[in-house]
């Protein structure tokens, strides 16, 4: 569907605008109207990592006037395999700041505005209500609702991004003339069913892919061109180098965008989401151990069995010293049990201790009542115990 333009166009482009977005100019369809709207528009990128980089720069590289960049962390040496706003020299950087200096290098026209703090409930009304346009770039369940409902309560549209591994969707969520997030995805998926992209990698370069596809949304909607993609999800298989769309109808039903609407107010979205689930949350309780513990523990020759359920590759980047490998999904199906030892203790680590929380709790299910997990995971153990080795 075509839909009028977002924002109204600025009153005039200088003559360095003319020059720098000349090869816009002369598009009809874009035009001078279309470049002095992407002037007068604000824009909120929600995070300046994978999807940010490439998000905030071409925004940047397009005119959008004024870019906010809500991000709270800092630039990591394994950001840098995909989010490339960032570069060595910025590492421990404040992400807003960094990605900041990159936008004002491609474009000191633009106006940066940031905002370094977690979004949450409490501030991302007062903040979405300054943009007239959201691009989510997020990479966790809990802030893609808090992300939808946010915009749905403001009636703002916004773009959504996603990536994992080889595979990459996007969508353009706006309740006024489509569906929302909640009309795709009603309930998240059970905690630890869907790996993060810190337990299941990304190909680097998918970054770019859905993130351009992002920005070229956003110029549709800013400058009112061209059919969006609202009501439809383009999915993107990167090793097949296939698109594929599905449609996507507003739910009736929907709890925050439906005629008989639920959700009227922002919830906890963190419970709502369950980043672990309350059985792994019982069995950790009373049996999580330190890593310093842990050495002590293999210092002292306790009788263990530790056991790593990472994936084969994550083991072979790094492993606590005497673990043996045995995945996740092994215990999931029911085909590791049988391997285990009944005369020693049974410890289990991960990356961070979110898996070997829901694994703890199929041991306690099965009779290990003195199994624990390694509170922090590998991560932890490299942190305090074995800083030269490396972590991802």
């Amino acid at each position: 569907m075509s839909l009028p333009p977002l924002v109204e166009p600025a009153a005039e482009l200088t003559v360095d605008e003319v020059r720098r977005y000349s090869r816009h100019l002369i598009i009809p369809d874009v035009g001078m109207d279309g470049q002095k709207r992407l002037k007068n528009a604000k824009v909120l990128c929600v995070g300046a990592g994978g999807l940010g980089s490439p998000g905030l720069m071409y925004m940047a590289a397009a005119g959008v006037g004024t870019l906010g960049i809500v991000e709270f962390d800092e630039v990591d040496e394994s950001n840098l395999q995909r989010q490339v706003i960032h570069s060595q020299a910025d590492i421990g950087k404040s992400k807003a700041q960094s990605a900041k200096e990159t936008v004002q290098g491609i474009n000191p026209l633009v106006n940066v505005i940031l905002h370094e703090e977690r979004l949450e409930a409490e501030n991302v009304m007062d903040i979405f209500a300054q943009y007239d346009l959201i691009v989510d770039g997020t990479d966790n369940f809990a802030t893609r609702y808090l992300v939808n409902d946010a915009a749905v309560l403001l009636n703002k549209p916004y773009i959504w991004g996603s990536i994992y591994r080889f595979d990459g969707q996007a969508s353009v969520f706006w309740s006024e003339h489509g569906p929302c997030y909640r009309c795709l995805y009603p309930e998240p998926p059970p905690p630890g069913m869907v790996p993060s992209c810190a337990e299941g990698g990304v190909l680097g370069v998918l970054c770019a892919s859905v993130g351009s596809i992002q920005v070229n949304e956003a110029i549709k909607l800013l400058a009112g061109i061209g059919d969006p993609l609202v009501g439809r999800l383009m999915i993107y298989d990167a090793l097949e180098m296939q698109y594929r769309q599905v449609k996507v109808r507003k739910d009736p039903d929907c709890a925050v965008c439906g005629e008989n609407p639920t959700v009227t107010e922002l919830i906890d979205y963190e419970a709502f989401c369950g980043v672990v689930s309350e059985e792994a949350q019982e069995a950790a309780a009373g049996s999580t151990i330190t890593p310093k513990q842990l050495k002590e523990w293999i210092d002292g020759d306790e009788k263990i069995e530790i056991i790593d359920v990472r994936e084969p590759n994550e083991y072979e980047i790094v492993s606590i010293p005497g673990s043996r490998l045995i995945p996740k999904n092994e215990f999931l199906m029911g085909n590791a049990l049988q391997d285990l030892p009944q005369d020693r203790r049974i410890v289990l680590n991960c990356k961070t201790g979110v898996r070997s929380a829901e694994v703890l709790a199929v041991l306690k299910s099965a009779g290990f009542a003195d199994a624990v997990h390694v509170g922090g995971g590998v991560i932890g153990w490299v942190n305090q115990i074995e800083p030269e080795k490396p972590v991802y």
